[in-house]
C-alpha cells in the first residue's frame, strides 16, 4: 500500500512562480538574486500557513542553484538543487527556535557559522519561529547578526513581529506575507482536483477558501479531510455537513421572512438551525456577515468584496435589490448588539429572538417615522363650508381680557361643522382635513423633512450610529429630550450676604444627604459674592465639570429663595490651594482626572459610575 502524502508536503511550491498569492514578495527575492543584491538577513512575517518558511526554502535553493532560468528560478536538476531536495545539502541548516531556544543553540549554531561552505557559494540558516528564542539567545545572535561572514545568510520566520527584539529587526530586510485571499485558495484546491482527478463544485471551494481565513495550508487539510469523506466528489453540501457551516440558503429566506415581517417563520427557522446543532452565536455573526454581505452588493464599487463564488454572488446581488437599504443598516446593528451581550446573557436564545422580531418590524416602524399622515383635500362644497365658518369667526367678538383664548381641535371643529348649515368660505383659504380623526390627544407632526435624528455615542446611548427601534419610536412620537431650564422672573430684591451663606450651607447639606460627593466638595468652600455674580473656586476639572452639571438647579434654588433672578455663578481654578482630603475612591478619580483629563470625557462618554 503506498504511503499517502497530504496535499500541503505534495504539493508544497518549489519555485517562486507556484507561490500562491505572495507575488509582492516573490518578485522582490527574484529582482534581489538578479541584481545580486542579497540581503544579510531576512525576517519573513505573517500569519500562519501563507508560505514564510517554503520562500525561505525556495530562496535558499535558489541563490546556490548554479543554472538559474531567464526568470531567476532554480533549475532543479544541478548538483545543488538536487542535493538540497534531497536533503543532503552542507550549505543548508534548518534551526526550529521553538525546540532550540537556548543559549547553547545559538552558539551551536554560531559555530557553524564560521566553516565556509566546501561546495557552492552562501550558507543559509533558516531559523523558524524566531519569537520563542529566549532574551539571551537574542542578545548572544546579535553580533553574529550584524557582522555575519560574507558567504552566510539567515532567514528568519515568525507569526508575532511583536515579540522579536528591535535590535533584531533593525538588522534584518523585513518582508510582511499577506492573508491569501479566497479566489487564490479556491483556484489552487481547483487545480490540486484536476490533478488527483476529483470531483468538485466551484462554491464548495469557495466555502473551503473562506473558512481557511487566509491560509493555505489549514485550507489544504480541510480539502484533504472532506475528499477522504465523500470519496473524491467534493460537493458544497459535503462541505458544509463535513465544516459544520449553515447553508447560504438559510440566510437568505431568514432575510425574504424579516423584510416581509413574518415573525413566526422567522422564530421556526431559527428553531430549525437550532435542532440541527448549531450555536446561537454563529448563527447571528453568520445573520450579520449575511446582511453585510448585501450592503457590499448595493453598490456596485464594492461588489468586489464579495467572497463568494459566482453563483452565490448572484443570489447576494439579486436579494440587495430587493432589500431597502434603511433596512440591511438597522438589522445589521441590531445583529451587532445581539452579539455584544449573548454571551453574558443567561438566556442566549431569547436574545437572539428578541433581535429577529424587531428585525420583523423594521419597515412598520420606518413607514411610521417617514410617511405623512393621510391627508384628503377638501371639496368645492368643503371649502365654501370653512370661508363661513372664519367668517363668522372674525365677527366674533374679542375674548375679556386676562383670559387665554382655547386652542380649537380637529373635533370641534368638526362638531362645529356638523352642527351649522355653513355654504360660503373665502377663495383664499385651503384647508386640509384628516380622513381619520385621530385620538383625543394627537401625536405631534414630524418636522418638513422628516429626517431621524442619530444620535452621536454619549452617555445615554448605544455604541452605534444606526438609528434603533426605540429611536425611530421617539421621532414617530415627536418626542425630544429636554433637560432641566431656567427658571424665569423679574424680581430683583437686595440680600445679604448671610441670607446667602444659610441658603448656600443649606444647598450644600441636601448634597451631602443625597451623595452627591462631587457637589458637596465643591460647595464646602464658602464661594467669592461681588453683588449678584457668585464666583465659585474649583480646585480641579472633576469639580469644574460638576458645577457645569449642577448650575441650573442651583441657581434655581438661590434665584427663588432670594427672589433676585439676576445671579450668576461663574467659576475660577483655585491656585495652590493647602486644603488636604481624605482620598475616597472618588477623591482618588478626581486626582487622575486633575491628571489627564480625558478621563472625565470617558466617564461621560460611556455613562460610568464612581463606586464610593
Amino acid at each position: 500500500m503506498e504511503n499517502f502524502i497530504v496535499s500541503a508536503r505534495k504539493y508544497r511550491p518549489a519555485t517562486f512562480e507556484t507561490v500562491v498569492g505572495q507575488q509582492h514578495i516573490t518578485g522582490t527575492l527574484k529582482n534581489a538574486i538578479k541584481n545580486n543584491q542579497l540581503a544579510q538577513a531576512f525576517l519573513f512575517c505573517g500569519p500562519r500557513g501563507v508560505g514564510k518558511t517554503t520562500c525561505a526554502r525556495i530562496l535558499a535553493k535558489t541563490i546556490n542553484c548554479t543554472a538559474l532560468t531567464a526568470d531567476m528560478e532554480a533549475c532543479s536538476t544541478c548538483e545543488s538543487c538536487i542535493s538540497f531536495q534531497t536533503g543532503h545539502s552542507f550549505n543548508f541548516h534548518e534551526l526550529d527556535a521553538a525546540s532550540n531556544n537556548s543559549v547553547d543553540d545559538i552558539r551551536s549554531l554560531i559555530e557553524q557559522v564560521r566553516i565556509p561552505p566546501q561546495a557552492g557559494k552562501y550558507k543559509i540558516y533558516i531559523i523558524d519561529e524566531v519569537h520563542m528564542l529566549s532574551a539571551n539567545a537574542f542578545n548572544a545572535f546579535l553580533k553574529t547578526l550584524e557582522e555575519p561572514p560574507s558567504y552566510a545568510i539567515f532567514i528568519l520566520a515568525t507569526t508575532e513581529k511583536h515579540k522579536i527584539l528591535p535590535t533584531i529587526l533593525s538588522r534584518c530586510q523585513i518582508f510582511d506575507f499577506n492573508r491569501i485571499q479566497v479566489e487564490d485558495i479556491a483556484g489552487h484546491l481547483n487545480k490540486i482536483a484536476i490533478r488527483e482527478s476529483i470531483s468538485v463544485e466551484t462554491d464548495g471551494l469557495h466555502i473551503i477558501a473562506q473558512k481557511a481565513d487566509g491560509g493555505l495550508r489549514d485550507a489544504l487539510s480541510m480539502f484533504d479531510q472532506i475528499v477522504s469523506y465523500t470519496n473524491k466528489n467534493l460537493t458544497y453540501k459535503s462541505v458544509i455537513d463535513n465544516l459544520n457551516i449553515l447553508d447560504y440558503d438559510y440566510y437568505f429566506k431568514l432575510v425574504d421572512y424579516l423584510a416581509s415581517g413574518d415573525v413566526s417563520q422567522s422564530l421556526l427557522l431559527f428553531n430549525e438551525i437550532l435542532n440541527n446543532g448549531f450555536d446561537g452565536n454563529n448563527f447571528i455573526n453568520g445573520l450579520a456577515s449575511h446582511l453585510r454581505n448585501l450592503l457590499v452588493g448595493k453598490d456596485p464599487q464594492t461588489i468586489e468584496l464579495l467572497e463568494v463564488s459566482e453563483n452565490i454572488k448572484q443570489k447576494y446581488l439579486a436579494q440587495s435589490k430587493q432589500s431597502d437599504l434603511g433596512f440591511i443598516l438597522t438589522a445589521l446593528s441590531l445583529a451587532n448588539q445581539c452579539d455584544l451581550i449573548y454571551k453574558n446573557s443567561k438566556n442566549q436564545r431569547l436574545q437572539v429572538e428578541l433581535s429577529l422580531i424587531k428585525m420583523c418590524h423594521i419597515h412598520s416602524v420606518i413607514q411610521l417615522a417617514q410617511s405623512p399622515s393621510s391627508t384628503l383635500k377638501a371639496t368645492d362644497t368643503d371649502q365654501d363650508k370653512k370661508k363661513t365658518l372664519v367668517n363668522k369667526v372674525e365677527t366674533k367678538e374679542a375674548e375679556p381680557e386676562g383670559r387665554k383664548p382655547e386652542t380649537a381641535t380637529i373635533d370641534d371643529l368638526k362638531d362645529f361643522l356638523a352642527k351649522e348649515d355653513l355654504q360660503d368660505l373665502p377663495d383664499h383659504l385651503n384647508v386640509e382635513l384628516p380622513i381619520e380623526v385621530p385620538t383625543p390627544r394627537p401625536k405631534p407632526q414630524l418636522p418638513t423633512s422628516r429626517s431621524i435624528k442619530i444620535q452621536p455615542l454619549g452617555a445615554h446611548t448605544g455604541a452605534s450610529l444606526i438609528p434603533s427601534l426605540t429611536d425611530l419610536e421617539r421621532v414617530a412620537n415627536g418626542e425630544e429630550e429636554k433637560g432641566p431650564q431656567y427658571l424665569n422672573g423679574d424680581e430683583k430684591q437686595d440680600f445679604t450676604t448671610e441670607q446667602f451663606l444659610e441658603l448656600w450651607k443649606a444647598y450644600t447639606q441636601k448634597a451631602k444627604d443625597q451623595d452627591k460627593i462631587h457637589l458637596f466638595t465643591l460647595m464646602n468652600n464658602d464661594p467669592l459674592i461681588n453683588g449678584t455674580e457668585i464666583t465659585v473656586l474649583v480646585e480641579n476639572l472633576a469639580l469644574e465639570s460638576t458645577l457645569q452639571d449642577e448650575k441650573i438647579e442651583l441657581l434655581n434654588f438661590l434665584r427663588s429663595a432670594l427672589r433676585n433672578f439676576d445671579l450668576q455663578i461663574v467659576s475660577r481654578r483655585a491656585e495652590n490651594t493647602q486644603k488636604k482630603r481624605i482620598y475616597t475612591n472618588k477623591d482618588k478619580y478626581t486626582y487622575m482626572v486633575d491628571k489627564n483629563p480625558q478621563l472625565e470625557e470617558m466617564r461621560r462618554r460611556f455613562n460610568l459610575d464612581i463606586n464610593p
